[in-house]
């Protein structure tokens, strides 16, 4: 899927996992009380800095800090916008 948007220097834009519904042992969550998922996947990237270059492709399963990013809405779905140094780790 081709998305009108590109982003600028290091930044990534992220297609955050849907939360947990359920717990292990089949408890459902309620939407209140679910927590922000902290990983996704890498959907876009911009070409990096001079010094630093990119280290993470599109197509990368990645977990971000909690509060990491900038939210935004494109085409319907919901997406993270963030610097590449907000990524914890690739998966």
């Amino acid at each position: 899927m081709e998305l009108n948007i590109k982003p600028l220097a290091d930044r990534v834009l992220i297609e955050p996992e849907a939360a947990e519904t359920k717990t292990a042992s089949g408890i459902i969550i309620p939407d209140n009380a679910k927590e922000k998922p902290q990983q996704g996947k890498v959907m876009a990237l911009g070409k990096g800095t001079k010094d630093e270059p990119m280290t993470v492709k599109v197509g990368d399963t990645v977990l971000y800090g909690k509060y990491a990013g900038t939210e935004l809405k494109l085409e319907g779905k919901d997406y993270l916008i963030m610097r590449e140094s907000d990524i914890l780790a690739i998966i």
